[in-house]
């Protein structure tokens, strides 16, 4: 032994006071707790070479700090001695597995529990070199907590990077003392110079003081380095910013893992004052074509992209936002990011999208271009049992009905457990029943000339009104159909109810075109154009006023055979365009191919047009390339007056979209038309 007592971290449940009297007779300093919350790092800061875990009649609660005292012991080559009962000696198996080097069994005296410390130290200084077993704790430390260090003399104070971001002062390595001083009271500064000269007065050993800062009460567990200087780590003690600052940390990418984000977001369930709003949200981001692009351009690559993809979710998240949300990889290449109350839903969602944005921008990597996508899983906290488990496993439960969904990226799961996936089963079972009860309605879209204002035709589109899940719109209710094998049955519905309709207008509405959607599975239907022509017929409508739209996505598979029919079709007086031009992969391809009348821009590329003016180029070689090749373009989704103008501006023929209506019936598309065609004679 030194002459200065060497210090013990001591975690005693019922005995702690009777443990840490026998460890200072025997000539140690015993750093005692009663609780296991933060026994790592309480274990950290305190300097210790051997950590105590008094598990005598408290079996489970020991096993648990000794699990979480494991990784930490193992890492500053310490050791971690074990109190067991005599009856429970049968279980020190799980206490060796959790990393526990030495055993005491009960009763023992008091000698023999200090034989034991030394056995302990002895273990240490073969480990290390050194009887205190510091050698790796400064670096867990600096990389993983909120610490700061100063040399007595010194000017400046050391920050973790975790206290320089929480002081604000992000990326500096140290700050002023007289600046760091500012920010404390007087009772604090006098509280701190207490502290450490008790510590430097005493040859080492640890201790500690408290303080409150910005409505918290935080801790500063001192201790003496082999060199003098004085480490301070700093913990919140309410356990909310407990978890906070517990994070471990995922090696690749710096962020917290798995691990951190369940104590984070456990932290936040069992916190108070949410004001009635989740206590915390739970977004889930799996990064798309990973695979394909380890298996393009090796692991370096994807590492790196890794990395990028993190800090691109930093830099978003950053700012006021950091302080109440937590940011982990959780496995390959998989992310969450919780949210912390008073978050909202809306305000989750709007996150993603701006998250997912970030992801689809391209990385350069070693001199290559790396383009990904991601799918996003929502869910928040709010079930009555609801723990870190429950919320991953509904934001899981999201995040696969994302990656299944042909629509958009991004899913919620509710805290009432009915995920999407779940009610599109319902919808599922209920879509033969509709069907077969005509109650999928049909609305119509009018399409609008740019140069005139006037009405020119409408887009059919189809919706489902469920008399239990409410509205269910034509790209989900399509979607259903595929998944239930109804696609070509709901496709044939529609398109045949939309001419029926139409071939009954008003006379309001007689000079109007009409366009209906043809899917991929129609194209591959033997004899689809006969049976087409058919019904067409049979309806009345005029051949010369149907336009068939088919969806670029749904041609990548079927391109021959497309051409095939719409050349039929157009033979027989149809016309022909191709729908969400600029959302796949083979655009041109469809346009050199195809035969076409129309090209209908797409609504993310149409509403770009306001954006960026590299945007507005894009838009533009888009609607010069169908000019040149004799196609009419029409815009869909366009919403505001300088959308249209801008479209207007470079050559577009057509638009339709909320600006001028959203999907009507015939009796408010016949008062549509009417008041429109009033306007202009005026």
């Amino acid at each position: 032994m030194t002459s200065a007592p060497e210090p013990i971290f001591l975690l005693s449940f019922r005995h702690r006071d009777e443990l840490a009297g026998m460890a200072e007779r025997a000539g140690w300093k015993a750093i005692a707790a009663r609780r296991a919350d933060a026994a790592e790092w309480r274990f950290v800061a305190s300097g210790a070479p051997i950590a105590v875990v008094d598990a005598r009649g408290a079996f489970d609660e020991g096993l648990a700090a000794a699990r979480a005292l494991g990784e930490p012991v193992e890492a500053n080559s310490a050791a971690l001695l074990v109190l067991v009962s005599r009856r429970d000696v049968a279980g020190l198996d799980g206490f060796f597995a959790a990393g526990a080097t030495h055993y005491l069994a009960s009763p023992f005296s008091e000698a023999e529990f200090a034989q034991t410390l030394r056995f302990a130290a002895r273990c240490v200084e073969r480990l290390s070199g050194d009887p205190r077993g510091a050698t790796g704790r400064v670096a867990l430390i600096e990389a993983e907590a909120v610490v700061w260090r100063w040399r007595p003399g010194a000017d400046a104070v050391a920050l973790s990077p975790v206290l320089a971001s929480r002081l604000e002062a992000e990326g500096e390595k140290e700050m002023p003392l007289r600046r760091l001083l500012a920010r404390l009271d007087r009772a604090t500064r006098r509280l701190a110079r207490d502290a450490i000269a008790r510590l430097i007065g005493g040859g080492g050993g640890a201790t500690a003081f408290a303080h409150g800062v910005a409505g918290a009460r935080i801790a500063h567990h001192l201790h003496v380095e082999r060199d003098g200087a004085v480490v301070g780590r700093i913990e919140y003690l309410d356990p909310v910013r407990r978890a906070e600052d517990r994070q471990s940390r995922d090696s690749l990418t710096g962020l917290g893992d798995a691990a951190a984000m369940r104590r984070w977001i456990d932290a936040r369930l069992h916190a108070e004052g949410t004001g009635g709003a989740p206590a915390c949200i739970l977004i889930l981001l799996a990064v798309s074509r990973f695979d394909a692009i380890n298996a393009a351009f090796g692991k370096a690559t994807g590492d790196a992209v890794l990395q990028a993809v993190a800090r691109r979710i930093e830099r978003l998240m950053g700012g006021a936002r950091s302080r109440r949300c937590c940011i982990a990889r959780l496995a390959g290449a998989e992310f969450a990011v919780a949210v912390a109350a008073p978050a909202t839903l809306a305000e989750a969602n709007m996150a993603a999208m701006q998250l997912v944005e970030a992801v689809n921008r391209p990385f350069v990597s070693d001199h290559r271009v790396v383009t990904l996508g991601c799918r996003v899983g929502i869910a928040p906290a709010g079930g009555e049992n609801d723990d870190a488990a429950a919320l991953l496993r509904r934001a899981s439960g999201a995040l696969a009905d994302a990656k299944r969904g042909d629509g958009g990226v991004i899913r919620i799961l509710d805290a009432t457990g009915e995920a999407q996936s779940a009610r599109e089963n319902r919808l599922e079972v209920d879509l033969r029943t509709a069907l077969a009860r005509d109650e999928i309605e049909i609305l119509f879209q009018p399409q609008v000339s740019v140069t005139t204002g006037e009405i020119t035709g409408v887009e059919a589109l189809a919706r489902w009104r469920h008399p239990d899940l409410g509205e269910v719109g034509a790209p989900t209710l399509f979607a259903v159909a595929e998944r239930s094998d109804y696609l070509l049955q709901l496709s044939e519905h529609v398109q045949g109810k939309a001419v029926r309709i139409a071939a009954a207008w008003p006379q309001a509405l007689g000079g109007l075109r009409l366009a209906v959607n043809v899917t991929a599975s129609d194209i591959a239907r033997p004899g689809f154009a006969d049976r087409f022509l058919a019904m067409v017929d049979d309806s009345g409508f005029a051949r010369g006023r149907l336009t068939v739209e088919v969806t670029e996505s749904g041609l990548i598979d079927d391109l021959g055979d497309a051409a095939t029919l719409l050349a039929r079709l157009r033979a027989a007086g149809l016309r022909a365009a191709i729908d969400d031009f600029g959302t796949g992969y083979s655009s041109l391809a469809y346009l050199k191919a195809l035969p076409l009348d129309y090209l209908k821009i797409d609504k993310r590329l149409a509403q770009d047009i306001a954006g960026s003016a590299r945007d507005r180029v894009v838009v533009r070689g888009v609607i010069d390339m169908a000019r040149s090749l004799g196609l009419a373009v029409i815009a869909e989704g366009v919403e505001t007056e300088a959308q249209l103008a801008l479209l207007a501006a470079e050559g577009c023929n057509y638009y339709q979209g909320f600006l001028c209506a959203p999907p009507l019936g015939v009796p408010e598309l016949e008062r549509l038309v009417e008041k429109r065609r009033a306007g202009l004679a005026a």
